[in-house]
């Protein structure tokens, strides 16, 4: 049986639970733009501005769970796995993500999201595992410090070029043509998403075995503390690290959503200030804590991968069920993304009775799959 450690799993099971209600917003609530300065509420901006922990969270414990991965095999077996490990997850995007979202079994678009970043970023990391520690560690400050100086960069002469830097560094959404009939989405730019997973694997080393646990805490506060300082710097001087600057709103409250507004396609330098730096805090106490609430979430961060395919495809049921409740047509609403019917939509506080629901409904599977993950050495169960 391999050793767990619990803060990771309490953590990235918080982030999960925090993800299905954005999934289940997308799927249940009404059309809008959260984050809108212009038309949002309160309410509606922190339901979806949450969840912006969520991938940055995923992406950077993904690169910790690699580096204690490595530590049960060599450095040839890890970057075979790696590789293995990386297409898999490109595939679920595009073969089980891309059905989900677009509801089209002829495949018009094919999405990658995050499952594909943090499976480019494991095909990347299966080369760079060889390198020395250091040179990964400058690497991921380089991307995740750097890239925002790419922001206003003229577009490319060449639009090959200007496609690649596109669709791998700058660009919140790319739209490649395949043929007359399908295209491809990314919302992930890989190389700007590599940079927390290759942070994640450089902090790893926190973990290995044994590693001292208060200097492990005392780092992660440390780190975690100063993300968040230059996060508010950064943020008030208003100069970079955001392609989007602040500006004072219509009142104190949407002018305190306008400072936190930071963009995360692609992840801008605040943003990963904002979202890592709390997550980083947030692991260093987990380990002190371990009680029923810990151990609710670490049920659901036990199994990642099965839990957020599962509850995206009860999502979906729910949706096509409440549709044919309501007397709809199964006419698409026309958004390229998320297919959704016309017309269709509930308030915010039934997302919320549906949000729970969901959670509920996935506890006692996600910990049955748990313990029989812990408790068998099955090939497959290191991909689901």
């Amino acid at each position: 049986m391999k050793e767990r450690f619990h803060a990771i799993d309490i953590i990235r099971g918080l982030i999960m639970v925090i993800m299905v209600l954005d999934h289940t917003r997308d799927f249940l609530h009404y059309p809008s733009s959260p984050l809108d300065m212009q038309t949002t509420t309160v309410v509606l901006f922190f339901t979806r501005w949450i969840t912006h922990y969520c991938a940055p969270t995923f992406v950077f414990l993904s690169g910790v769970s690699v580096f204690l991965a490595g530590q049960r095999r060599t450095k040839k077996e890890l970057s075979l796995f790696l590789v293995k490990r990386g297409v898999w997850l490109i595939l679920s995007d595009l073969l089980i993500m891309s059905f989900l979202f677009s509801f089209s079994l002829q495949y018009h678009l094919l999405v990658l999201e995050v499952l594909a970043a943090i499976g480019f970023g494991m095909i990347l990391l299966a080369g760079l595992i060889h390198v020395p520690r250091w040179l990964i560690a400058a690497i991921a400050v380089l991307i995740i410090f750097g890239h925002n100086a790419l922001d206003h960069i003229q577009p490319l002469q060449n639009k090959t070029a200007d496609g690649l830097l596109k669709f791998f560094v700058t660009a919140g959404a790319s739209f490649v043509p395949l043929s007359a009939t399908r295209t491809l989405l990314s919302l992930y730019p890989p190389i700007t998403w590599a940079g927390p997973l290759l942070l994640g694997y450089v902090f790893g080393k926190l973990y290995q075995t044994g590693a001292d646990a208060k200097k492990r805490r005392a780092i992660l506060l440390l780190t975690g503390f100063s993300f968040m300082g230059l996060f508010v710097r950064l943020r008030l001087i208003n100069l970079y690290g955001n392609p989007v600057p602040w500006f004072h709103q219509r009142n104190l409250p949407h002018t305190i959503l306008a400072f936190v507004n930071t963009v995360k396609q692609p992840p801008s330098l605040q943003f990963l200030l904002m979202t890592l730096g709390p997550i980083m805090v947030l692991l260093a106490l987990a380990e002190n804590f371990k009680n029923r609430l810990t151990a609710f979430f670490e049920v659901y961060g036990n199994v990642p991968y099965f839990f957020f395919i599962a509850h995206f495809c009860l999502l979906r049921v729910i949706n096509l069920a409440l549709i044919g409740l309501s007397g709809l047509p199964y006419k698409s609403d026309g958004n390229p993304i998320v297919w959704q019917a016309q017309g269709f939509g509930y308030p915010l506080w039934v997302v919320y009775l549906f949000w729970i629901f969901v959670i509920a409904a996935f506890y006692f599977p996600c910990k049955w799959y748990g313990n029989y993950k812990r408790t068998h050495k099955k090939w497959w169960l290191s991909y689901v």
